[in-house]
């Protein structure tokens, strides 16, 4: 994955340390160059030590110690007169005044020729490798510890390219902290001007989105509340017309069935449009989950018992932070759902009670179950389970959806599992014992 972090502190990194080579490689030349002067200055300083020591009337070979590195000659009028032990008896150059080099016994030697006013001629003469070694020392010394600081540089630059990256790192966590119905827009005090675009970009999507949803939910609640009139003609008119056909007329029952499914997946749009998360938890209050429970269970009975299907309620008194009525739509649409695809004669079970100290509300059927591959999708709208057209176990694919969402706003888990029957499916809530909102 790619890092704006890593990736400028390798470009300054680099920076620094191709201007920190080019710095030293102009360091170290300079600093050859000024020792190599330095080594001159001390070659005149041997000449007029030399001069000295010829006019107090040393002898030849005051020097022996350095003669492996360092020789020297004094000469009038021709003749030498006095020089170092390893000295040759001739000239090492023309008596010439001035700096030279010139090669005498395998090595290179830097010499420096000087006439004085009593017509002496001195001739100093240093070997350049050691000179050379010196200078190099010299220079590597002061470039040693720029080299060695690099490290260290890099270290400090990958610190202080996080703390100048450290704005862009909360607008991210401000981001990631968002709820996903939270669509209010960003806002950051005073920040630098590279996020200025990045925070006015994200603020004008939400705010695109957010107007998207309101424009959807606005819709499907009108549309929804527009249909129930004309449902409601439609009962009026199927009620006036049973009088005149026979008793159990088939076309009738199916007209029937028709409006009141069309009434329950009215009924069921309204109920995805009309909770407002801010409100509905602001509303929360301690209820007692078992008893909720049995009266959704109580009140369901006569459906379960048109299809001869048995239901059953165990567990017990659990209290818990949440929305009555939202949890009794849960409820009555988990119940729906298992009746629907259970067949007659069928089980339905409820369980209700405490784990890990929250509470769990778990609805079990005998029915066909849902299969592995399909339980990611049954809780998108409009979804059906095998989608086969079978009109009595088919509903509007909106029962799930609305259970999520009443799961989201109660802060919520929903998990789908094998129920305990031969076969059959089992959806678990776990309702966490903080009240949402804290």
């Amino acid at each position: 994955m790619n890092s704006i972090r890593a990736s400028l502190v390798t470009m300054l990194v680099a920076a620094f340390a191709l201007t920190s080579f080019l710095a030293a490689l102009n360091g170290y030349q300079s600093s050859v160059s000024e020792t190599q002067k330095l080594m001159d200055a001390q070659l005149r300083h041997a000449s007029a030590i030399l001069e000295r020591a010829g006019s107090m009337g040393e002898g030849n070979g005051g020097l022996a110690e350095y003669d492996s590195e360092f020789i020297y000659q004094a000469w009038l009028d021709g003749e030498l007169i006095m020089s170092s032990l390893e000295s040759p008896i001739y000239a090492l150059e023309s008596l010439k005044e001035g700096y030279r080099d010139a090669n005498y016994a395998g090595y290179r030697w830097r010499i420096l020729t000087r006439r004085t006013a009593s017509d002496h001629w001195y001739v100093v003469a240093e070997r350049m490798d050691l000179r050379n070694a010196l200078a190099e020392k010299v220079a590597l010394e002061s470039i040693t510890p720029l080299l060695l600081w690099l490290p260290i540089s890099a270290l400090l630059i990958w610190v202080l390219v996080g703390w100048g990256l450290r704005p862009l790192r909360n607008l991210s966590r401000q981001i990631n902290m968002k709820r996903s119905d939270d669509l209010e827009p960003i806002y950051e005090h005073e920040p630098p001007a590279e996020l200025i675009q990045l925070i006015d970009s994200t603020n004008s999507l939400l705010a695109r989105l957010s107007a998207s949803f309101e424009r959807e939910k606005h819709f499907a609640a009108h549309a929804a509340h527009e249909l129930r009139t004309p449902l409601s003609v439609l009962k009026v008119h199927l009620h006036n017309l049973a009088e005149e056909l026979p008793e159990q007329h088939p076309g009738l029952a199916h007209a029937n069935a028709g409006v009141e499914r069309m009434h329950h997946l009215v009924e069921q749009i309204l109920d995805l449009n009309r909770t407002n998360p801010d409100i509905i938890q602001g509303m929360f209050k301690t209820i007692d989950l078992h008893s909720l429970a049995q009266r959704v269970t109580a009140a369901a009975w006569p459906a379960f018992s048109r299809k001869a299907q048995t239901i059953s309620l165990d567990g017990e008194a659990v209290s818990m932070q949440g929305d009555e009525s939202l949890l009794e739509t849960l409820l009555q649409n988990l119940l729906d759902n298992a009746s629907k695809y259970t067949p007659e004669a069928g089980e339905i079970s409820v369980t209700v009670g405490e784990r890990d100290g929250g509470a769990f509300l778990r609805v079990e059927d005998s029915g066909p179950g849902i299969p592995r591959s399909e339980r990611a999708h049954v809780f998108d709208r409009f979804y059906r389970v095998g989608n086969n057209g079978d009109s009595e176990s088919n509903g509007s694919g909106l029962g799930l959806s609305i259970v999520q969402h009443i799961v989201q706003l109660h802060g919520a888990r929903i998990s789908l599992a094998d129920s305990r029957y031969a076969s059959g499916l089992s959806v678990t809530v776990e309702f966490d014992t903080e009240e949402v909102g804290e």
